[in-house]
């Protein structure tokens, strides 16, 4: 770094560009990074000691807009064996319901779906 006196009598830090050296040098191929987003999620319903049967229904039946057959199914699963998918599909519509089951106090996760 050198100093230097301008006109005006200002004096200015004067830095050298540097060259790239080999270490430097930026790699000729590129690279791809795979991204954990990509592929299939599930959201999980896990079961839970506090929220009723019923309500659990209304849940699935008002988020996921299950029919009462189908909602009653998948409450069922998850009393009975303790977990339920109730959902599969991309990362962020995934992570989207698996927030707003959260939001009304279910138990979910995600999950990645290793069959597709």
């Amino acid at each position: 770094m050198v100093t230097k006196i301008a006109e005006d009598g200002r004096s200015r830090l004067l830095v050298p560009k540097l060259k790239p050296t080999n270490s430097q040098a930026l790699p000729k191929e590129a690279t791809h990074t795979e991204l954990a987003l990509e592929g299939r999620w599930r959201v999980v319903v896990v079961n839970d000691p506090v929220n009723l049967m019923s309500y659990v229904v209304l849940v699935f039946k008002k988020v996921l807009g299950f029919d009462e057959t189908t909602a009653r199914r998948k409450m069922l699963e998850v009393h009975e064996l303790g977990r339920s998918m109730v959902w599969s599909g991309l990362r962020e519509k995934a992570e989207a319901y698996a927030f707003t089951l959260q939001q009304w106090h279910l138990h979910a996760i995600l999950e990645p779906d290793e069959t597709h």
